[in-house]
């Protein structure tokens, strides 16, 4: 797929300072972890004898010295490495960790070992499998020399870097992997593309690839809080990129803009993809990566969970070692035979439908259906068109608390009368005006309703392992709850970047603005998130649409967020010479 080309916009990239750590600077140590130790009397124990490195020095360019743990097999073999790269602190000395959330993400204390960094592999998990665990704080964490990047092209160069020094160490085999979670995961979009020579294979476990598409900017709608929120946890005795700032410089794309877009069609090593409903900030990327990775060394695997959760499950870690061992260690256990797409799909209040497998997206297959639902002004979705014009009006500028509750929402529903999944991408087309204002901020939200009409959620961790007995003991936000995929829409930022854009979505280009006379009637294409959800027959697909969000926040300081940027009303018009309809795509 082509590259957007660069568009010369002057920038000046703004930092702010880190929170220091309080300790004082590290000095490199080298420790026996004997078999049977265990970090505190609440953490798992190691299996086997560990070596641990910590605070290991490492080279990357421009002379900088960055600091990292290395946890080994004490053996004499040489064993191939995987790395940890990302900003939470390495061997869980950050702020940000599963104690941190709600319920500990399902995760209890006594199946980690503690020495994980967030978002990480557990080296008791992983060293006795006869792998090498670097945790590393790249840039700027921590006791690391230079300044933090946020993704991009610097930050791909210096985990270039950092892999080569790797590699060299006497104890490696010349094999090394990255892997983990989200941030973890979006940097590996950047390093591979950098094409290290001893890289040999990566496991990003859910990964925004655009993150001002996907993140910041989605459908044209500055979305910070979340970002700020993140930034001002980070560690360090320098300084960071502040990328909410920099970001906020420009109303249109630039260069520092597209260098946060990961080429990913320049990654050439084995790809172990991993990709979930329930994020509100990677479902998007994880596809992305499977559809514009050139080669056929790549699996895509969505499960019914949440990444913490699902990180650390055991499906998981048997999944991830069959892959590693064929890559890593060479072995010839069959992984080249997996499916290329193995997906779940969510039941709601029915279990979900467990890992189904394709040869490519289920949206994209020949046996997959696509159906137009129209909307009409008895709030239903028809197959057929209507000849007669009307509209319906909502409060635009109404406040939304994030936590999927909220008024002045207009809905739309359809009745399945057999068994049916919900798959891939959806695409709204509405005609829409707003009265009071020059522009329009546009949210569609697919949801399931039970037979009776009733909304469901999704609860994206099994309630037992998150030690509570109903849902209602859960915090609404999103890693612990889905309420089903959402579309957002800047009417000013509607224009599409045909080069980026496929025949199942459409890629803003973030190049110009283009100001809406208030009252006049505007074509919107609204591109709702992928999702799979399972229908029984005579439950509802529900069509939400608003001026605001109605998903749940990320996480639970960020209830109540949300700041609406419309003015008075908006009409959405039906039939006649205003169709408007929902394209779907089923099973």
């Amino acid at each position: 797929m082509a590259f957007e080309k660069m568009q010369s916009a002057p920038i000046t990239i703004q930092k702010c300072p880190m929170i220091p750590p309080s300790n004082p600077p590290a000095s490199s140590t080298r420790i026996e972890l004997p078999a049977g130790h265990k970090k505190t009397g609440e953490c798992r124990a190691f299996s086997c004898s560990v070596i641990l490195e910590q605070d290991a020095v490492l080279m990357v360019r421009h002379g900088t010295s960055i600091r990292a743990d290395i946890y080994r097999p004490k053996t004499e073999k040489k064993v191939p490495a995987i790395i940890m790269w990302g900003p939470y602190g390495k061997s869980g000395n950050g702020i940000l960790n599963l104690q941190s959330f709600p319920l500990r993400a399902g995760v209890p204390k006594a199946k980690l070992s503690g020495y994980e960094c967030f978002e990480g592999l557990d080296p008791a998990e992983w060293v006795p499998r006869g792998y090498a665990v670097v945790n590393i704080d790249p840039p700027g964490i921590n006791d690391s020399d230079g300044d933090f990047y946020w993704w991009g092209t610097q930050d791909g160069q210096d985990g270039r870097d950092a892999i080569e020094e790797i590699a060299q160490l006497p104890w490696c085999s010349g094999r090394v992997s990255l892997a983990g979670n989200s941030w973890l995961a979006m940097s590996q979009w950047f390093i591979a593309a950098e094409q290290p020579p001893h890289l040999t294979c990566i496991a990003p476990l859910e990964g925004a690839a655009d993150v001002v598409r996907e993140t910041l900017f989605r459908g044209g709608i500055w979305n910070l809080e979340f970002t700020s929120a993140i930034r001002n946890t980070l560690r360090g005795r320098n300084k960071q990129e502040d990328a909410v700032a920099t970001f906020a410089q420009s109303e249109t794309s630039n260069e520092y803009w597209q260098d946060k877009r990961a080429r990913l069609d320049r990654i050439q090593v084995p790809t172990y993809i991993l990709g979930s409903y329930s994020t509100g900030l990677h479902t998007l990327g994880a596809i992305r990566a499977f559809e514009e990775i050139k080669h056929n060394q790549k699996w895509l695997t969505i499960h019914d969970t949440q990444e913490w959760f699902d990180l650390y499950s055991e499906q998981r870690i048997q999944d991830l070692d069959r892959f590693f061992s064929k890559y890593l260690k060479g072995e010839d256990n069959g992984w080249e035979q997996t499916s290329p797409v193995r997906a779940s799909f969510l039941g709601f209040n029915i279990p979900s439908c467990g890992y189904m497998q394709f040869p490519d997206l289920p949206w994209k297959l020949p046996d997959s259906r696509k159906a137009r639902l129209y909307l009409t002004a008895g709030n239903q979705l028809s197959a057929t068109k209507l000849d007669t014009g009307s509209s319906l009006v909502y409060q635009a500028d109404a406040p939304s608390r994030l936590t999927g509750d909220n008024d002045h929402e207009i809905s739309f529903s359809y009745r399945f009368p057999e068994r049916t999944i919900l798959t891939g991408p959806s695409r709204l087309v509405v005609h829409m005006s707003a009265p009071d204002h020059n522009d329009l901020d546009v949210y569609a939200l697919i949801r399931k309703a039970d037979k009776d009409g009733n909304l469901l959620v999704n609860n994206n961790i099994p309630l037992p392992a998150l030690g509570v007995s109903t849902s209602s003991e859960v915090p609404p936000i999103k890693p612990l709850k889905y309420v089903g995929p959402q579309g957002m829409l800047r009417a000013s930022r509607r224009d599409v970047c045909d080069a980026l854009s496929t025949p199942y979505w459409k890629t803003l280009s973030n190049a110009k603005v283009e100001p809406v006379a208030p009252g006049t009637v505007l074509q919107l294409e609204n591109y709702i998130w992928p999702t799979g959800i399972v229908f029984e027959p005579g439950e509802q697909l529900v069509l939400q649409i608003s001026g605001h969000d109605m998903t749940l926040a990320e996480l639970v300081p960020l209830i109540d967020s949300f700041k609406n940027a419309n003015k008075g009303t908006h009409a959405v018009h039906l039939g006649g010479q205003f169709e408007s309809y929902l394209d779907i795509h089923t099973l």
